[in-house]
């Protein structure tokens, strides 16, 4: 499975280089479409720079795919469904839409004792909302360090600086819809007092 995962993530340059081409599109075009600089572009097509899901996202978007189908990565799961996941840094991100644009859903889960504990805060276009299922998720976002439990949701802008992690030993699944700007998820939730934080919500769901 190691070898696959090595594999998939490998080939998403030339993959990224073909999308690109087929579409008559330049890399200064792609760059201000996703907020990537031309020179990064560059390393993920030639392969000298490791794909990361901060990239891959707005990639998928502006090329009109889903995560699964511009990775590739090798079947997991109910064969039926043909889910694939990504791998990543202790945290495995497993897409639950297979339609090109809009708002894309996903399964995160980070395992037990995961080496994904030092806070790497990234920024890309987007919006984001997640709602944590099993665990107790640690959310830097910007100046603040927040710990998500289970049922409790939060919505930020993507251009704010964060990372998630567990906030300790335990494993954490949690689930992400993510859209591009302008895009939000629209809920029916009940404010808890103090979970309001600039920039972003932490609600519980209703």
């Amino acid at each position: 499975m190691d070898d696959d995962l090595e594999h998939a993530l490998v080939s998403v340059g030339p993959r990224l280089r073909a999308l690109r081409r087929q579409r008559e599109t330049t890399l200064a075009d792609l760059s201000a479409a996703t907020g990537i600089s031309v020179s990064t572009l560059s390393r993920l097509e030639s392969g000298t720079r490791r794909p990361t899901l901060e990239l891959l996202l707005p990639l998928a978007k502006a090329h009109g795919v889903t995560l699964d189908e511009l990775v590739d990565a090798p079947p997991t799961g109910d064969p039926r469904i043909h889910l694939r996941p990504v791998v990543r840094h202790g945290m495995t991100m497993l897409p639950l839409t297979r339609r090109a644009g809009g708002i894309q859903a996903y399964k995160l889960v980070i395992a037990a004792g995961s080496v994904r504990r030092t806070p790497e805060p990234k920024t890309h276009e987007g919006y984001e909302w997640l709602y944590v299922l099993n665990g107790r998720l640690r959310m830097v976002l910007g100046e603040q360090d927040l710990v998500l439990s289970p049922g409790e949701a939060a919505e930020f802008d993507t251009r704010l600086p964060h990372w998630f992690g567990a906030a300790d030993e335990q494993a954490v699944e949690f689930l992400s819809l993510f859209g591009s700007q302008g895009e939000r998820a629209h809920l029916r939730a009940r404010p808890r007092t103090g979970h309001r934080r600039s920039g972003s919500r932490t609600d519980p769901v209703t």
